[in-house]
């Protein structure tokens, strides 16, 4: 167990937290969220020790063992793969490191034969005779081979690096697993045998993440960072989030009688009920939503962005058609036809390759043969992955920014649509140059959602947004009428948004399957 007591922390006089009592308790898995710079990873080095606060402490159960993902690649430079994991259960190699010095000594004695006895016994229960197995299959499991176990770290690709550093936090299992964004540079296929050893795992984790998908995977209880609070709430992303909104909407519609209240309520958290037991490590989680009373539930007052894609031109039968596309070094007699309500999620191993086919689609960019036919129907809106041409050296204020892709220029209708992307005030006024990169994604989503266009195309959208963005834009896509192609790092847009997958294997090879995301993986292990 970890128990937070009344831990405040100031920084120039910010105050980040204050007065914060949590509780951490075995079996659970809880997941840290918050909107950037709000001070996730700062209470994370809180709970490991790494920051003192300015009040209030952090008590862990004596003997108890914490095991920290570490974010400095290249602390373990000088070791191998192996002894990196390894090095994941300290004591245990303290352990190993004397026993081997007390066997070396020409001059072994009585008393160190008692002491080699207390070290061995100690070694034992530790798990000392499995570990090498262990670190060893930890690290099969995460795809670094065994060509690799006694490479020096530093010789190692960086992406390696991160799995390395990922299997020796979970190693010799901790009673206590703090993990900061563990799902950062994995592929989906690592990132699901990690979920899984997640809901095995029988002790406390404690996550910090913006995988929405994962979070919703392994989380018992969300704690959410919030106007200088930590809450904690019972239930996963999706239970934390749905719960609060259900909760505002309420709270909004005043004239609804309590009894009409207290019945939604009800429906809502047996239907949440219902679909944890989906989860192994949820029996518990089930369990503890059952129990949940309505005075249970509370509003968050974080704020979310509206994203609401919307079309005027109907969609005929002819949309999109590309024949026998070719691009040197990306990919060869390409084919493809869309059709109206599909929604298609672009995959390939390089995101340049999608980055170049979306913009020949859009006409920015050349093919080196072939052809794409767009529907007469058909009017697109693109969001790129590199959005500096519209901001860089662009002296317009939000307002005057905006304005350019409205056909009603009055001021009050471009500052309704900036607020709707959570810019209010003054902040209509700030120089479209010299925004943030999540700010200017919300920028361009208010941009498409004016040009009111019936096929999207979507590159890396998710990219700077926060938790709080991606959530809405996920709503967003999922609520759109309209043709939509796009790629995502972000697996649960894929899962609830995509009908279609294309996925652009090698230059030679293309899958193109009917269905969803999960039906996909089924029948192609991906």
């Amino acid at each position: 167990m970890i128990q937070v007591s009344n831990v405040s922390l100031a920084f120039g006089g910010r105050t980040l937290y204050k007065d914060v009592n949590l509780k951490f308790t075995k079996g659970n898995c809880y997941g840290i969220i918050g909107a950037n710079g709000a001070g996730k990873s700062t209470f994370l080095k809180i709970l490991t020790g790494e920051i003192e606060p300015n009040t209030g402490e952090v008590f862990i159960t004596p003997g108890e063992r914490m095991s920290v993902l570490a974010q400095n690649q290249n602390a373990y430079d000088s070791e191998t793969v192996l002894d990196t994991v390894l090095l994941g259960h300290k004591r245990l190699m303290d352990i190993q490191k004397e026993k081997d010095a007390l066997y070396a000594k020409e001059d072994f004695t009585e008393e160190d034969g008692v002491r080699a006895g207390e070290l061995e016994t100690e070694f034992a229960e530790l798990g000392g005779w499995e570990a090498e197995s262990e670190a060893k299959s930890l690290l099969q499991n995460l795809g670094i081979g065994e060509d690799q176990y006694y490479t020096l770290m530093a010789e190692i690709d960086p992406k390696v690096k991160v799995k390395v550093l990922l299997a020796q936090a979970l190693f010799g299992n901790p009673d206590i697993l703090v993990l900061d964004e563990p799902t950062n540079n994995l592929d989906f296929k690592t990132v699901r045998w990690l979920e899984n050893f997640l809901l095995d795992f029988p002790n406390t984790v404690i996550i910090v993440s913006h995988n929405r998908h994962f979070l919703n995977k392994v989380c018992t209880h969300i704690c959410d960072v919030d106007y200088g609070q930590i809450n904690m709430f019972l239930g996963n992303y999706d239970f934390w989030y749905e719960s609060s909104q259900l909760i505002l909407r309420q709270q909004k519609d005043q004239n609804k009688k309590a009894e009409q209240r207290a019945k939604e309520l009800k429906e809502f958290i047996a239907r949440f009920s219902a679909n944890a037991s989906k989860s192994r490590q949820a029996t518990s989680r089930k369990r503890e939503l059952e129990k949940l009373t309505i005075e249970d539930l509370k509003p968050s007052s974080r704020k979310y962005p509206y994203i609401n894609f919307e079309f005027t031109q109907e969609i005929g039968k002819e949309v999109l058609k590309v024949d026998g596309l070719s691009k040197a070094g990306m990919f060869k007699n390409l084919n493809f036809n869309i059709e109206k309500g599909q929604k298609v999620a672009f995959f390939a191993k390089n995101s340049q390759i999608l980055t170049t086919l979306f913009n020949i689609i859009i006409g920015q960019e050349k093919s080196d043969s072939g052809s794409v036919h767009v529907g007469k129907t058909i009017k697109i809106s693109s969001l790129p992955q590199n959005n500096n041409p519209y901001f860089e050296n662009c002296d317009l204020s939000l307002v005057d920014w905006l304005r350019q892709f409205s056909k009603d220029q009055n001021e009050t209708y471009i500052r309704s649509w900036l607020g709707r992307m959570l810019f209010t005030g003054e902040e209509n006024m700030k120089m479209a140059k010299v925004i943030s990169g999540g700010e200017r994604v919300r920028c361009m989503l208010a941009k498409i959602m004016l040009e009111q266009s019936n096929l999207l195309i979507l590159d890396e959208p998710t990219n700077h947004l926060d938790l709080e963005s991606i959530t809405a834009l996920n709503k967003g896509m999922q609520n759109y009428k309209g043709v939509l192609l796009f790629s995502t790092h972000d697996q649960e847009i894929i899962e609830t948004v995509a009908n279609r997958i294309i996925e652009i294997v090698d230059e030679d090879h293309v899958i193109d399957f009917t269905g969803t995301y999960e039906e996909y993986v089924e029948k192609y292990g991906k």
